[in-house]
């Protein structure tokens, strides 16, 4: 690319997106900064890319990103295409990349798969013009085409808000033709495009098919991964902006429409077919014995199709994937943070966490047959940092603690989280407030801790109280 020129140094921070030419053909390459953009671009219906490439280091192997790129990849239902990067190193074995994606379902063609691979060095340059090769090789497999002569119609890859020129968005126009003067419509904001930058910094007059560019005129800061549409005139895209407005509102007001283990018998009658699941577990023997036990319930009528499985803590990203697939989340001995809590609220994502294996499994068994049990809730009261630790004679470890949030009762069960993962499950010893006993600790107050039988406490655990609530499930 012409990034290192110097033409464009800044592309990838000012646009996101940039074209490159071979053989009189255009390449535009959407730089996506992490999964969780990809994903949550994913989440809001955007299909953006045709073709991914997934870039593998030939010295590093497959690592957890990249098998969470690949499950990205297929949700979005987009061919992947393998550029195995620095294949100049010494320690570089393409052979070994090539067998460890093979147990991903991603199979080379020359070991009888579909997948396209490349080896390349980005820094030596080598296989680069291959690399290009192979993408247009696909997309005229694909048949990617696209009619220029329509209103604009395409994708909100990011936004922000200019300090000089006001609120604006980078557009991959996807069909059509954008022009300078258009009026446009994109969900909640509209506007009229009043100037357009390519990828070189260079104002241009009309956008056509996979074109990027950066435009001005917006009401507003658009959301990133919303559709663009031009339109005939503003009033009629103010009209469409107004539309979206109250039906952003009634979203807000109207119950979550994720699914849930409770209201999956029902989706049974309605003739849904799959239960997509997101494993999350503290180690690998767990993990693959939860899904080798999860994947046998799979029956004639449900299918239960695992979108992805890991180890280590609930994080932002399986939230937003879970989103993207209508999935639920189910965790064995770890842990969400309160940000994470937050956002699979937002987005009605439902998060199922366990310690004993068997219930996770009857559980989902409950949920796919309707035979759903009274259910034993965890519902967490507060979270407090452990900021020191003291050692006291005939008493054992004693946590000083801020709370973060919520509070802490006396009276609360507690969990031991560190890194993510709970080590400990137990109760309360000692709570008090400086010198006195508490009943309860609230948000913002230091307290000294004592868990009941344990004194492995660290500087920086997180201290989870929660109580057990018995609720009734109902269909």
């Amino acid at each position: 690319s012409h990034l290192i020129v110097g033409v464009a140094g800044c592309i990838t921070q000012a646009i996101g997106a940039y074209h490159v030419q071979i053989k009189g053909r255009d390449i535009v390459f959407l730089d996506t900064p992490g999964h969780e953009a990809f994903t949550a671009m994913r989440a809001r219906g955007a299909k953006v890319t045709d073709i991914v490439v997934l870039v593998v280091a030939a010295d590093d192997g497959v690592m957890e990103q990249t098998v969470e790129a690949i499950n990205h990849s297929r949700s979005a239902g987009v061919p992947i295409i393998v550029a195995v990067n620095k294949i100049d190193k010494p320690n570089a074995t393409p052979d070994r990349i090539k067998q460890e994606l093979a147990q991903h379902n991603l199979m080379s063609e020359e070991w009888g798969g579909d997948a396209l691979f490349a080896d390349i060095s980005a820094k030596k340059k080598i296989g680069i013009e291959n690399l290009l090769e192979l993408i247009l090789l696909q997309a005229d497999v694909l048949e990617l085409k696209a009619d220029p002569d329509r209103p604009a119609r395409g994708i909100i890859i990011e936004a922000k808000l200019d300090k000089g020129r006001g609120p604006v968005a980078t557009v991959l126009i996807q069909e059509g033709t954008l022009r300078e003067g258009d009026a446009f419509s994109a969900k909640t904001e509209y506007g009229r495009v009043r100037a357009m930058i390519n990828d070189q910094g260079q104002r241009v007059k009309e956008a056509g098919p996979a074109m990027p560019v950066e435009v001005i005129g917006f009401s507003s800061v658009p959301q990133a991964g919303s559709e663009f549409i031009g339109v005939e005139d503003e009033k009629k895209a103010k009209s469409i902006s107004e539309y979206w407005v109250r039906k952003e509102r009634e979203k807000e007001l109207a119950a979550s429409s994720k699914v849930t283990l409770e209201q999956l018998y029902q989706r049974i009658k309605e003739g849904a077919k799959d239960l997509n699941v997101i494993l999350k577990a503290d180690v690998q023997g767990s993990l693959e014995a939860l899904s080798e036990a999860l994947n046998k319930l799979s029956t004639d009528e449900i299918k239960l199709k695992m979108i992805h499985s890991s180890t280590g803590a609930i994080t932002e990203t399986d939230v937003m994937l879970a989103s993207a697939s209508d999935a639920i989340i189910l965790g064995f001995k770890v842990r969400p943070d309160a940000r994470v809590v937050e956002i699979a609220e937002k987005e009605g994502v439902e998060i199922k966490l366990y310690d004993v294996i068997y219930n996770a499994i009857n559980d989902v068994r409950a949920a796919m047959e309707g035979l759903l049990e009274p259910e034993f809730k965890e519902v967490v009261q507060g979270r407090a940092e452990v900021r020191e630790t003291f050692r006291i004679i005939k008493v054992g470890t004693v946590a000083g603690c801020h709370v973060t949030d919520g509070k802490i009762p006396r009276s609360a069960s507690v969990k031991l989280v560190r890194d993510g993962v709970v080590v400990y499950d137990g109760k309360i010893a000692s709570l008090k407030r400086f010198k006195d006993d508490a009943k309860e600790v609230s948000a913002g107050m230091d307290c000294g801790l004592g868990i009941e039988g344990y004194n492995d406490i660290r500087v920086g655990d997180v201290i989870e109280a929660y109580i057990t609530e018995q609720i009734e499930r109902k269909l």
